[in-house]
């Protein structure tokens, strides 16, 4: 991985998710028995017995639920959006989930939310005031100190790459640009600059945990509204009896 990237090449990973077999099985089976046209790739994302079921953690077989703290926070986010269902997905992990029960108070107005900064609260109000993306990272090094996308990015890879020096010439960079973009005094920007260093040790990729996300749904929705099709579906995955899902191009 590493050496790729320093001769300048792109690195991409692959996913073979047996899920999307799972999803599309379902839903030829539905339409074989009920003769019902699942608009899996455009549900409307506000469905009722989805969120029911999320909520009542009855996730077995959903994706990325499967485990059993997955499923008692995803009970204790009370989800009412494909938002909380990112969230959940990006804070589920080693690191940041210590944030989940903070992250679950704010949301259920139990504790204040505040901000470092007011600019910081477009940003981060989504996720109640605690960075759980690296695109917010990246976005408060724009509109705090006038970082440009692509030096926005090479500030989040040096934080999560923690070395030293580059740490130090990105700070005098940060506070810098505090002072020249928003008249932020270096004591407030200095205290910026560590709360993005702290989110960006653990910060997951927003758009990563979007994609999974909307399969979660999609599971989600398929085992609400056609249970029978979907259990079915699902124990040919688990014992090998299905068809193979075509590559997507």
């Amino acid at each position: 991985m590493g050496p790729v990237g320093d001769l300048g090449l792109l690195k991409m990973d692959f996913l073979g998710l047996k899920t999307l077999t799972v999803i599309r099985n379902t839903c030829e089976m539905v339409k074989q028995t009920r003769g019902i046209d699942v608009p899996i790739e455009d549900l409307q994302l506000d469905d009722a017995r989805t969120y029911d079921l999320l909520n009542k953690a009855n996730t077995l077989a959903s994706s990325n639920w499967n485990r059993a703290g997955c499923a008692i926070c995803a009970a204790s986010f009370r989800f009412s959006s494909v938002e909380h269902i990112t969230a959940l997905i990006a804070l589920y992990r080693p690191g940041p989930m210590e944030l989940i029960p903070e992250f679950i108070r704010r949301r259920h107005g139990e504790v204040r939310i505040e901000y470092e900064h007011p600019l910081l609260e477009p940003i981060c109000r989504e996720t109640y005031g605690i960075m759980v993306y690296q695109e917010q990272v990246m976005q408060a090094a724009q509109v705090l100190a006038g970082y440009t996308l692509g030096s926005a990015d090479l500030l989040r890879r040096a934080m999560g790459k923690k070395k030293p020096e580059e740490m130090a010439k990105q700070r005098d960079i940060f506070v810098k640009g505090c002072a020249r973009v928003n008249n932020i005094p270096a004591s407030k920007a200095n205290q910026i600059f560590d709360l993005l260093e702290k989110f960006a040790g653990y910060g997951f990729n927003k758009s990563h945990a979007a994609a999974y996300a909307i399969v979660a749904y999609q599971t989600a929705y398929l085992k609400a509204n056609y249970p029978v099709e979907f259990s079915l579906r699902h124990d040919d995955e688990r014992h090998g009896r299905y068809r193979k899902a075509r590559p997507i191009h």
